[in-house]
C-alpha cells in the first residue's frame, strides 16, 4: 500500500493521483468493440444475440428461447436453495423493501397560484426495466434484490434481467434464479456482456426492449451503457468497488483491516484508502492486512488491489480528514472513531456511510435496507444510490385558468417578442377574449 502524509511536501499530488482514480477500461478497443456488438445486435437481433453467446459467453444456444428463464425456472430455483439459503434471501429482501417503501417523492403537489393557476408535478413508475447481473463464474444474488426491489416498489410494471449463463453448462447460478423469483424480477435472459445491453436496449424478437438498464458489468459491459445511454437511460457507469475507512486512534486495526479487505476482494481494481490520524493505528493496521489476506479464497485479487490500489493516508486531525474524505467522494466510507455519529452532518459527498465499529460495510452490501447500488470513481460528488426515485419520472401539470392567462399574456408576448418567436406569442394571444385577441391594423 502506497503511504501519504498531509504534511509531505509532495502530497498535494500524490493525493490528486489517488482522487483521480475511475475506469479507463472502455477506452480505445474496448469501446470500438462494443460498439460493433451493439450495432450488430440492433441489427440483427436473436441471430447476433446467439453468435455472441456461443462465442463469448462460451455454451451453444440452439434457438434464442433456450436463453430465456421464465418464472416457473426462478421458482425452481428457489425451491433448490436450503433452508437457511432461502430464509437468508427473504430476510434481505424484507428489509431492502421495508427500507426503500419509506422514501417519498420530491414532488410539488398540484396547489392553485395567487392568479388561479393550477401547477403542479406528478411521478409516474417506467413502465419496464433490465438489470445486468453479473454471472459465468461469479454469483451476485444480492445485486438482483438491491436493483429489482426499489424497481418493483416503484412500481415499475415489469422488470427484467440479462446475466451469462456458465460456460460449462448454459445454466445460471441457482441463488440468482432465486434472487429473481424473490425480489419480482419476471424473466431473465442467459446472455451478457455488451450484446446482452444492447438487446434490452434496442429489443429482439425474444429480449424486450426497456427504458432503463441497471446493474454493473465488466468493461464491455459499461462501454456499451454509454453507448446506448439516450435511447435508454441507464443508472449509472460502475467502476471497481471502493471503500475508505476514516480512522482515529481510537479504532481497531483488525476493523479496519477487515473492511478495507472485503471491497480489496472484488476486484484487482478496487481501491481501499485507510485515512487515519493515528501513526501506531497505520502500522498495525497494514500489519492486520497481511495477515488477514493469508488464506483468504480470494487473495490474490485482494492482494492486488490492496498493494497497487491502496492507500494509508495519515491527516493531521479529524477536520482535516473530513476534508480530505468528501474531496475523495468515496462509494463506502467507513467511520472508526470516538462518537463517530457526529461527523455524519459534516459528510457530503459519500455513496453510503457507516458508522461505527459495530457497522462493517458488508452489512450494507447484503442486508442493511438501503440499495447497495452507489455512485464510484468519485462521482458521490454528483451522484447518489439506487433508490425508488431511479424509476420513476416526474412530469410537469400545468392548467390557466381565463384570469391567469390574461394576466400573464403580456408576459409571454414580451419574451416571446425577445426571442423572436411570433408563433408562441400568437399562441397565447389567440386565446384571449376577442377584444385582446383582435390583430392591431397597420398604419
Amino acid at each position: 500500500m502506497q503511504i501519504l502524509r498531509s504534511d509531505a511536501p509532495d502530497f498535494d499530488a500524490r493525493w490528486k493521483r489517488l482522487c483521480a482514480r475511475g475506469s479507463d477500461e472502455d477506452e480505445g478497443g474496448v469501446r470500438d468493440a462494443a460498439a460493433a456488438i451493439v450495432a450488430d445486435v440492433r441489427a440483427r437481433g436473436d441471430e447476433a444475440l446467439l453468435e455472441y453467446t456461443r462465442r463469448y459467453d462460451g455454451w451453444n444456444p440452439a434457438r434464442a428461447a433456450d436463453l430465456v428463464a421464465g418464472p416457473a425456472d426462478l421458482a425452481r430455483a428457489w425451491r433448490s436453495l436450503p433452508v437457511a439459503g432461502r430464509r437468508a434471501l427473504r430476510t434481505a429482501a424484507d428489509r431492502i423493501e421495508s427500507f426503500h417503501r419509506r422514501e417519498t417523492d420530491a414532488v410539488v403537489p398540484i396547489y392553485r397560484d395567487r392568479l388561479g393557476a393550477r401547477l403542479g408535478q406528478v411521478s409516474r413508475p417506467l413502465a419496464r426495466v433490465g438489470l445486468y447481473v453479473p454471472g459465468g463464474t461469479a454469483r451476485y444474488p444480492s445485486s438482483v434484490l438491491m436493483s429489482a426491489i426499489p424497481a418493483r416498489v416503484a412500481g415499475v410494471d415489469e422488470v427484467v434481467a440479462v446475466s451469462p449463463a456458465d460456460r460449462a453448462t448454459g445454466d445460471v447460478d441457482a441463488w440468482t434464479l432465486a434472487a429473481c423469483h424473490v425480489a419480482g424480477v419476471s424473466r431473465l435472459f442467459r446472455v451478457g456482456g455488451a450484446q446482452a445491453v444492447a438487446a434490452l436496449a434496442h429489443g429482439t424478437a425474444t429480449v424486450p426492449a426497456v427504458d432503463k438498464i441497471c446493474g454493473p458489468g465488466n468493461a464491455y459491459v459499461a462501454a456499451a451503457k454509454r453507448l446506448v445511454f439516450g435511447t435508454v437511460d441507464i443508472d449509472m457507469v460502475a467502476g471497481p468497488s471502493e471503500v475508505m475507512v476514516l480512522a482515529d486512534g481510537s479504532a481497531s486495526p483488525v476493523h479496519a483491516a477487515a473492511d478495507l479487505l472485503a471491497q480489496a476482494e472484488h476486484d484487482p481494481r478496487a481501491v481501499a484508502v485507510l485515512l487515519c490520524t493515528s501513526e501506531a493505528l497505520a502500522r498495525a493496521t497494514h500489519a492486520e492486512v497481511l495477515r488477514q489476506l493469508a488464506g483468504l479464497p480470494r487473495e490474490e485479487i485482494a492482494r492486488r488491489s490492496i498493494f497497487e490500489r491502496g492507500a494509508v493516508v495519515r491527516v493531521r486531525g479529524i477536520p482535516e480528514a473530513v476534508r480530505l474524505a468528501d474531496e475523495f467522494a468515496p462509494e463506502h466510507l467507513v467511520l472508526l472513531v470516538k462518537d463517530a455519529a457526529r461527523l455524519v452532518p459534516r459528510l457530503s459527498r459519500a455513496g453510503a456511510v457507516f458508522v461505527g465499529s459495530r457497522t462493517p460495510e458488508a452489512v450494507g452490501d447484503y442486508v442493511a435496507g438501503p440499495s447497495h447500488v452507489l455512485p464510484t470513481a468519485g462521482t458521490a460528488r454528483f451522484a447518489s444510490p439506487l433508490s425508488v426515485a431511479t424509476f420513476r419520472r416526474r412530469m410537469s401539470v400545468v392548467e390557466m385558468s381565463e384570469r391567469s392567462l390574461a394576466a400573464l399574456a403580456p408576459v409571454v408576448e414580451a419574451l416571446a417578442a425577445a426571442e423572436g418567436l411570433e408563433a408562441h406569442a400568437r399562441a397565447v394571444r389567440v386565446r384571449l377574449p376577442e377584444k385582446k385577441a383582435r390583430p392591431r391594423a397597420r398604419r
